[in-house]
């Protein structure tokens, strides 16, 4: 049976099955990859079909595929920067595992692999890293002609249970030390993009995104075409946010023209500098959601400006409101 498939990278995979064996090819054409399959079929009605793994292909080690799957796959994605700092970490730190052919590879050496970076590792890292193995192996298969007799080995491996709620809220004079220390950065983006988080709740990544065509300070919005759980929003920007972006010069499409990783090791000098304790960036974002409640907005409200795709998932911050709301009960106790 012959078919042609779009995969995710924008490639047709044209795949010849018969008897339990296969053979697969990319083409950037539909109509390159339905002839192939075509006469790939003719070829198989002959008993000319080989499989992948008896093909003139060569075995690929799991490092020549991550640095593959990071060039032509990873960099299109969002969060491109990101996963690709994650992949070159990874080559360098696990040059053992990354020098094995693909096809010798077991679902124990991954098990090995987890619970080793689970020592160092949250969770939710641990989980991220399998998940672009496993995809990056499913793709060397599908698209470059690899042969994993047992399937694919990360496939099995049980990933850990991520915990990430975080109550960190900023203490007294923190937001103010951050502030101070920020006069020695290299960047004179750092400080409206903090301001900014703080004004709009956004998350880091629809910070750095922001275009101006999406900006409208007239009617006090921006419009986010992308956002993490994959739906647009509209933000209202307080009298402060419109501030900040007034006063950004308008040299590039991006409002905040800053890679996802020079922000983050930005922040990091920033907070060792400002002498500040387990403060994330993305904190930040939880002390605006949490004022945005404190102040009286409903979680309706909220979840307009915020993002989150549930009201449940913003009842963790009602809890920022119980001495308020003991302050009302006795107010009109009356028994």
């Amino acid at each position: 049976m012959a078919t042609a498939v779009k995969r995710p990278s924008g490639k047709w995979q044209a795949t010849v099955r018969k008897d339990g064996r296969s053979q697969s090819k990319s083409f950037l054409k539909r109509s390159d990859a339905t002839k192939w399959a075509r006469e790939a079929e003719l070829r198989t009605d002959q008993g000319q079909l080989v499989s992948a793994r008896n093909a003139e292909i060569p075995e690929m080690t799991l490092s020549e595929v991550m640095n593959r799957y990071r060039d032509d796959v990873t960099s299109a994605k969002r969060c491109a920067d990101n996963e690709s700092y994650a992949i070159d970490g990874f080559l360098r730190e696990s040059s053992n595992l990354a020098g094995r052919k693909v096809g010798k590879l077991k679902a124990s050496d991954f098990v090995a692999y987890r619970d080793r970076h689970m020592k160092s590792m949250k969770a939710a890292t641990v989980v991220r890293e399998l998940g672009w193995l496993q995809h990056a192996l499913d793709v060397a298969c599908a698209d470059w002609g690899q042969h994993l007799p047992q399937g694919n080995p990360v496939k099995p491996v049980r990933r850990p249970k991520i915990d990430n709620r975080r109550e960190r809220r900023l203490q007294d004079g923190e937001w103010h030390a951050l502030l101070g220390a920020i006069h020695q950065a290299r960047s004179p983006l750092l400080k409206p993009l903090l301001v900014l988080a703080l004004a709009t709740g956004m998350r880091r990544g629809e910070l750095l995104s922001m275009q101006w065509k999406h900006v409208d300070l007239e009617r006090c919005t921006v419009f986010l075409p992308q956002t993490k759980n994959g739906r647009a929003r509209t933000v209202p920007l307080s009298p402060r946010a419109v501030q900040v972006l007034s006063e950004l010069p308008r040299n590039d499409v991006r409002c905040l023209p800053l890679s996802g990783n020079s922000v983050r090791l930005a922040f990091e000098r920033l907070r060792r500098r400002a002498g500040i304790v387990d403060l994330t960036f993305h904190d930040i974002r939880h002390e605006a959601v949490s004022r945005f409640v404190e102040s009286g907005l409903s979680l309706a409200q909220v979840q307009m400006i915020s993002g989150h795709r549930d009201l449940r998932m913003l009842m963790r911050y009602t809890h920022l409101q119980t001495e308020d709301i003991v302050a009302k009960l006795a107010a009109v106790d009356i028994a």
